[in-house]
C-alpha cells in the first residue's frame, strides 16, 4: 500500500492525516474506495470527452470494479490521462491497475462496502452530468428542489459516511445498534458534503454549477446567473444561512457516533473527531464571510488550526463531554 498512500497523501491531504490514523484492518479499504472515488471524479470532469461519453463510461465504472476489468480502464487512461494538470492526478490514473489489484485483496466484506459507496458516488456524478451544462459555456443550471440538494449530499458525502461506519462496526463491538450507527455516519457525511458545497460555490459556479435549488433562489428573487456577480451576496447571505444551518444541524451526530466508539478505539476516534471538528471550524469561517460569491474568496481554515485539533487530541479522546462542549463552541461561533 505504500504507492497507493502516496497517491492518497497528494490528492487528500487533510484525509489523508485522518486515514493514517486507522487501524490497519480498515485503513486498507479507506484509502482504496477513496481512490476508487477519486479515478471516477477524473472521469466525471476531464475535458476531453464529451458529458455523454463521460456519463456512458461514470454509469460502467463500479462493473468495472466489481468485475476486476482493467481492459477498459486502461483503454480510458489513454484518453483521458494527459488532460489533468495534476503530477498526482496523473500518477493515479497511470496507476490504477495497482489500485484494482489492492481492492482484490480486501475481505470480502470491506469490498462490498466499497462497491456501495463507489456505486453512490458515481451515481452523484452522473447527476452532475444529467443536470448541468457543459463546462466553459456560460450558462449556469440550479438544482430544481430543496429534495434534489439533500439527495446529492446524501450520495456524495452522506453514503461515505455510511461507509466509513460499515468499515468500523465490521471490527469494534458497539454499544448501539449498527442502523442506528450508520445513520449516525450518513449526517457527518451530509454535513461534510454541505460544507464543501458552500466553500466550493464560486468555483462550481463558474463551470456552470449551481447546487442551491431554484425554490431557495426563487424565493429571495435570484437566478442562478445572479451568483456570477459578487455584489449579489447579501441576497444571496439567507440561502447561505438555511444550508449553514442545515449542516450544523447534521454535524451534531458527531456527538452520538463519538460516544457509539469505545474510548479503546483512540485511533477510530480520533480519526473520526479531526474531520468534524475541522468542518465545524470551517462553517464558523462560512459564516463570517459575507462576500461568499467572490471568486477571489477562498474559505480554509489555517494549517496551525489543523495541527492545534491534532495537538489537543489526548484530550479529546479522553473525554466525551469535553468533545462535545468544544464541538458545541465551534459550531455556536457567527450564529
Amino acid at each position: 500500500m505504500t504507492d497507493l498512500n502516496l497517491l492518497l497523501k497528494h490528492t487528500a491531504r487533510s484525509l489523508y492525516l485522518s486515514a493514517r490514523l486507522l487501524p490497519a484492518t480498515v485503513r486498507d479499504a479507506f484509502c482504496i474506495s477513496y481512490l476508487l472515488c477519486r479515478y471516477a471524479d477524473t472521469i466525471a470532469d476531464t475535458s476531453l470527452l464529451p458529458p455523454a461519453d463521460r456519463m456512458q463510461y461514470i454509469h460502467a465504472f463500479p462493473s468495472w470494479v466489481a468485475k476486476r476489468q482493467t481492459h477498459p480502464l486502461q483503454t480510458l487512461t489513454d484518453k483521458i490521462s494527459s488532460a489533468t494538470p495534476y503530477q498526482y492526478e496523473e500518477q493515479l490514473l497511470r496507476n490504477f491497475p495497482l489500485c484494482l489489484q489492492a481492492f482484490d485483496q480486501l475481505p470480502a466484506p470491506q469490498q462490498e462496502a466499497a462497491l456501495q459507496v463507489v456505486d453512490a458516488v458515481c451515481h452523484g456524478m452522473e447527476i452532475d452530468l444529467q443536470t448541468f451544462p457543459p463546462e466553459n459555456t456560460g450558462q449556469v443550471q440550479a438544482f430544481s428542489t430543496v429534495e434534489d440538494l439533500e439527495n446529492y449530499c446524501h450520495l456524495m458525502g452522506g453514503a461515505p459516511g455510511v461507509f466509513w461506519s460499515q468499515l468500523i462496526a465490521l471490527s469494534v463491538q458497539l454499544p448501539i445498534e449498527k442502523k442506528s450507527f450508520l445513520a449516525l455516519g450518513k449526517d457527518i457525511g451530509d454535513a461534510l458534503q454541505i460544507v464543501n458545497i458552500l466553500r466550493d460555490l464560486p468555483r462550481d459556479l463558474r463551470i456552470g454549477r449551481c447546487y442551491f435549488p431554484q425554490t431557495d433562489l426563487q424565493a429571495n428573487k435570484l437566478q442562478a446567473t445572479d451568483l456570477l456577480q459578487p455584489e449579489n451576496a447579501a441576497q444571496f447571505e439567507p440561502i447561505k444561512q438555511k444550508w449553514l444551518a442545515w449542516g450544523r444541524h447534521k454535524l451534531q451526530a458527531a456527538h452520538a457516533y463519538l460516544q457509539a466508539l469505545p474510548k479503546t478505539q483512540l485511533r477510530h476516534r480520533a480519526a473520526v473527531a479531526w474531520p468534524v471538528l475541522w468542518a465545524a471550524d470551517t462553517l464558523a469561517k462560512l459564516e463570517q464571510e459575507k462576500n461568499l460569491l467572490d471568486p477571489s474568496v477562498r474559505v480554509k481554515i489555517p494549517r496551525s488550526r489543523i495541527y492545534g485539533t491534532m495537538a489537543v487530541t489526548p484530550v479529546i479522546l479522553a473525554s466525551n463531554k469535553i468533545f462535545c462542549k468544544w464541538l458545541n463552541a465551534k459550531l455556536s461561533v457567527g450564529k
